[in-house]
This record gives structure tokens, sequence and C-alpha cells, in this order.
């Protein structure tokens, strides 16, 4: 079996990235701190293993606001022209990211398991059809498969016992 493997990098060039495997989820939020943070309608993130991406070339710099829970949201970069490549969130802290699929060499090659936060999105937004819509958040156990669900329970059995 084949590891997919893809690649990505800042709006400069500066920054060249590559993610491997395929992602545990992907969200396309419509929360209000989302369209603050990127200064469009939404963003859609892609969630791996850290581990899974490598940084090609570039140097990376980091921001941190505070994320919705109240803990530290912290984004990854491009030291020259400050494009957001992915963000570390507390649930996962450092062991987990969001990769913002837009960076990717090829956006298209990744589908949103879910859109979230529908009830926050601008009013004038068209949902995408047969992705499942949530108002809020959604328990990832109802929607992506077993085995995407054990990579989520492992990070997190990981961060509790102290890494990341």
């Amino acid at each position: 079996m084949s590891t997919i493997v893809r690649e990505g990098g800042c709006g400069c060039g500066h920054v060249r990235y590559r993610v491997t495997g395929e992602p545990i989820f992907v969200n396309n939020c419509h929360c209000t701190q989302c369209q603050h943070q990127t200064g469009s309608t939404s963003v859609v993130n892609a969630f791996f293993e850290t581990e899974n991406i490598a940084v090609l070339e570039g140097e990376l710099s980091e921001s941190t606001v505070t994320a919705g829970s109240g803990g530290p949201h912290i984004i990854m970069r491009c030291s020259q022209c400050g494009t957001a490549l992915w963000s570390h969130y507390p649930r996962l802290g450092r062991l987990g990211a969001g990769l913002r699929v837009g960076t990717l060499d090829e956006p298209g090659s990744t589908t949103p398991d879910a859109v979230i936060f529908t009830s926050e999105k601008m009013p004038w937004v068209a949902l995408p059809e047969g992705i499942p819509a949530f108002e809020t958040y959604y328990d990832i156990r109802e929607v992506v498969p077993p085995e995407r669900v054990a990579r989520v329970d492992s990070l997190l059995e990981r961060r509790k016992a102290g890494e990341g």
C-alpha cells in the first residue's frame, strides 16, 4: 500500500512542507474566531499527527492566540510573509496539527468530513451538499471511520501522559 504524500507552502515561496498519510479528519470551520484569524468566511483544516509534517525549506514563526476553549492556539506561519500554514490547538497540543488545506499545492486533494459552526457562518455562504454540517462542533466518532478515531485517541492518550 502506498502512502499519500502531499506538499505545500506559503504565499511567498519561502516555506515548503511535506505531509504524509491521510488526514485524521478535515473540518471546514465557520466560527467567528476563524473568520477573524483568516480574514475570510471560514477555514479548512486537515488534522494530522505533527510528526507527519516536515518542513522542507524555510523558517517558521509562531503566533499564539486564545482558542475558543480559552487555551493557547499556536499558529505556525512563514517567517517572511506570515502565511498561516498549520495550527496546534489546546486539546492535542503540539502532537496534532490543523494544516491549512489552502496552503497545499493541490488543495482539492482533501474534502471536509464536516462543516462546523454553521450557526456563525456569514448569511450568504452556501453549504456544500453531501458533507455533514453542524451548528457548533460534533463528535468525530459519529462522522469518521473507527481507524481514524483510533488515531485521535492515541494522540489524546499521549497528551494525557504529558507529551506535546
